[in-house]
């Protein structure tokens, strides 16, 4: 039975480490947060996503996974830990290194290293693989190395994880045709093989095109509110048109990926990202206009229902999330917050309280996510209470414009 050995137990490693476990593969865990070794080594996921806990449960009871702070030597590395940016947007890749120098302590002749992590181009062939080489051993000849990015939507991780294409990056055939092989025992989909700097881009271009996508849609919307149009029926209408998809503006982006990854390609080459960065700083900075907009309608002291808190719809995950930094920038001016997200179970130095509880406290409304049970509000009930002046939509769920369609 190969070893198999995972680092970084978050939520792509995690699901990933469950996967091969759970297709015949001998998996070692690894991850230096001891609150995750614990919790997994009594057979709970840290993480709340559908039909992991299940999953997890089943490899830790029946040993295929096993959870620990250290690796151990393996057929398969494969490195799945975070790669934030820091104050000045570049990629902080000091998990990725320390990995890596993990790794290599324990690197064998003939073994695999698969990089899942998200970086800027280049970066396994100019930071990790020379790591990897410290242990004496030769990358391509005495051991293998791959980039194989996720791409995944939380909420859907495991579905994903086996039925979406995988691009296989190698540092040459064979390190790619051997990081397939790892992958096809519970990957679905189609395979495609490729280098290793091609690989590290696609991951960065797939999001950086959702990013600036997102970015025009904003930028409609600021148009429309300067020049006094519904935004939503704007975009509703130009979408009519055969060849046009505009996208949904709102309070921002979030989670770790699409706010983020942009930024490598910046970071890689700044003479050629203008349109990308230019996106990003726009998405950056609606949270503020979102604040300013708040400040117009009501002044610090009222009351206000924030509805929502995670970065998207339905989840739980609150990562690089905009509706938090609203929430913790409007706290922070002195308003009175009544927090609602059923999928969020706690927030640093906030007290979430029932929707209900919400809307009979609070004077304002301010909608932040479009989770499915804000969906389903009675909009005739809330404009009575509120107005549409203190019923504030970000997502357009009940804004909606008045267009008639004549057959």
């Amino acid at each position: 039975m190969e070893q198999i050995c995972v680092l970084g137990l978050g939520y792509i490693g995690l699901p990933t480490a469950t996967l091969a476990a759970s297709s015949g593969y001998k998996v070692r865990g690894v991850d230096i947060d001891p609150n995750v070794i614990d919790c997994l080594s009594a057979g709970r996921a840290h993480i709340a996503e559908p039909e992991l806990q299940a999953s997890v449960a089943r490899v830790i009871a029946d040993g295929s996974l096993t959870v620990s702070s250290s690796p151990c030597p393996a057929d398969v590395f494969l490195i799945a830990v975070p790669t934030p940016i820091k104050e000045d947007k570049t990629a902080d890749l000091n998990c990725v290194t320390h990995a890596a120098q993990m790794i290599s302590e324990n690197l064998q002749n003939g073994a695999l290293v698969i990089v899942e992590s998200t970086v800027p181009p280049g970066t396994t062939s100019n930071v990790v693989i020379p790591i990897l080489e410290e242990s004496g051993l030769s990358a391509g000849k005495d051991f293998y190395v791959a980039y194989c990015p996720e791409r995944v939507l939380p909420g859907k991780i495991i579905i994903e994880l086996m039925n979406n294409d995988r691009v296989i990056g190698g540092l040459n055939t064979e390190s790619a045709v051997r990081a397939a092989r790892f992958y096809r025992r519970f990957v679905r989909a189609d395979m495609y093989i490729t280098n290793l700097i091609t690989a590290e881009i696609v991951k960065l271009v797939e999001n950086a095109f959702r990013d600036v996508n997102v970015a025009f849609a904003n930028e409609i919307s600021l148009i429309s509110q300067q020049l006094g149009a519904n935004v939503w029926e704007v975009i509703d209408l130009a979408n009519k048109h055969p060849r046009v998809n505009i996208l949904n503006p709102g309070p921002g982006v979030g989670g770790h990926c699409i706010a983020v990854d942009p930024w490598f390609l910046v970071e890689s080459v700044p003479e050629a990202t203008a349109l990308i960065k230019a996106a990003r700083q726009l998405n950056d900075s609606m949270p503020e206009r979102i604040i300013s907009w708040v400040e117009s309608v009501v002044p610090p002291g009222a009351k206000i229902a924030c509805l929502g808190a995670a970065y998207k719809a339905n989840v739980g995950d609150t990562r690089e999330s905009p509706a938090l930094r609203i929430i913790y920038s409007l706290k922070e001016k002195g308003y009175e917050l009544y927090v609602v997200d059923p999928y969020v179970e706690n927030l640093n130095g906030l007290v979430l309280v029932s929707l209900n509880e919400a809307l009979d406290s609070a004077d304002c409304l301010l909608l932040l996510v479009d989770h499915d049970e804000f969906k389903s509000l009675d909009i005739d009930r809330l404009r009575e209470k509120f107005g549409n002046g203190r019923l504030m939509d970000t997502r357009g769920i009940w804004v909606k414009g008045r267009t008639i369609r004549v057959s």
